[in-house]
């Protein structure tokens, strides 16, 4: 887990997921003195069904398991300062015509330095999480690598982590596989065993993210462009599209989609936004145009090496559990710039792109196009 066991007290944040109530019991077993805690950071997602919030129905479940191990229980409320450093940011962020990752703000700004701080207050020293991640103490520093379960891993929402919130986190379940976090919980009798994880943003949950964007940025139509300039259809908001969602008839699309060679329908994709003309740019499956190679980091945030340090090779990851990507790293007039072996698609301005050497996570930052889109060549 990362530090020495001892009897130390720690502050877990406790989801009412299985993953976290793992944790507790874990932590416990190794000796800690824990305590649960339930951050209320979003009360307008509400549960279909019942029409209950969902954070007051994840809150029961976490009291459960916390009743069930005589685990002392607090509501921490930062939904304030959620929906300022978070929320608000994002619809910033997609209304400039960027995709951001609200997942990784809500580490960096809220679930970490927000606990913590509760944790010190209370007098406990450490905290924990039931993320899939593994930290390594190497002499005086703290290394961050993926998890055992590599379908799991984590690691990528926590690149911005610092070696402060390192030396006071622990990951209990870093070297379990989900399957193997189940099944503890099974023999337990945690009746949270078999609860699916969740899913879509950070604290909101899966969300239908054209209408939840349209609470704040109004629909303004534009052009949708082929990679020759010709209009092909009508959008109603770039900010509601990312790089490499596919497209269709239902978006206006009035063109000859069949491919002549194959006689197949082609599939159309998001090559490029344009914020300044309100231009979508769309091409079909295959063309260069949708595919690079280059990247730029912006906001480059290392987590226990310096820019000096870093390795030549690396492997690059453009979004969770996606492939890592072998690539060469280099720096041009003081930015990192990371070249992918080949070329790939989907890549958004504004996502993070993080870093790794083996299985430690050197850090990363958020992307950014400085260059014209390149082929694979």
């Amino acid at each position: 887990m990362g530090q020495k066991i001892s009897k130390q007290k720690v502050l877990l944040a406790m989801s009412g997921g299985v993953d976290s109530s793992v944790a507790a019991l874990l932590l416990q077993k190794a000796g800690y003195e824990v305590y649960g805690a339930f951050m209320k950071n979003w009360s307008d997602t509400k549960n279909k069904l019942t029409g209950e919030c969902s954070w007051v129905e994840e809150r029961k479940h976490a009291i459960k398991i916390a009743t069930k191990l005589g685990i002392p229980f607090i509501t921490l409320d930062f939904e304030k300062e959620y929906k300022k450093l978070v929320v608000d940011e994002m619809f910033k962020k997609y209304k400039a015509g960027i995709t951001p990752n609200p997942d990784i703000d809500c580490n960096e700004k809220i679930k970490f330095p927000l606990l913590i701080k509760a944790a010190k207050k209370a007098g406990i020293p450490l905290i924990s999480t039931g993320h899939y991640a593994r930290i390594k103490k190497k002499g005086k520093k703290y290394e961050l690598h993926r998890a055992k379960d590599e379908s799991k891993d984590q690691s990528y929402f926590l690149y911005r982590q610092s070696q402060d919130d390192l030396a006071h986190t622990l990951f209990p379940i870093g070297n379990l596989t989900k399957k193997e976090v189940r099944k503890i919980a099974n023999k337990n009798g945690f009746e949270n065993a078999q609860k699916k994880g969740t899913v879509g943003i950070c604290f909101i949950g899966k969300v239908n993210l054209k209408e939840f964007l349209s609470r704040k940025i109004k629909p303004k139509k534009g052009k949708i462009i082929d990679p020759q300039g010709k209009i092909i259809g009508q959008h109603d908001g770039i900010y509601f599209y990312t790089i490499g969602q596919r497209l269709g008839p239902r978006y206006g699309f009035e063109v000859e989609r069949k491919n002549p060679k194959t006689k197949r329908m082609n599939k159309w994709y998001v090559a490029k936004k344009d914020p300044k003309t309100n231009t979508l740019t769309a091409a079909p499956e295959g063309h260069p145009i949708l595919l690079r190679k280059e990247i730029f980091v912006n906001n480059l945030h290392l987590i226990d090496t310096k820019k000096k340090d870093l390795p030549k090779k690396v492997f690059s990851r453009i979004r969770q559990v996606g492939e890592l990507l072998p690539s060469k790293l280099n720096f041009e007039k003081g930015k990192l710039k990371v070249t992918l072996e080949k070329g790939i698609t989907g890549v958004s301005e504004g996502q993070a792109i993080v870093l790794y050497k083996e299985t430690k996570c050197l850090g990363g930052g958020v992307i950014s196009f400085q260059i014209p889109l390149l082929n694979s060549s």
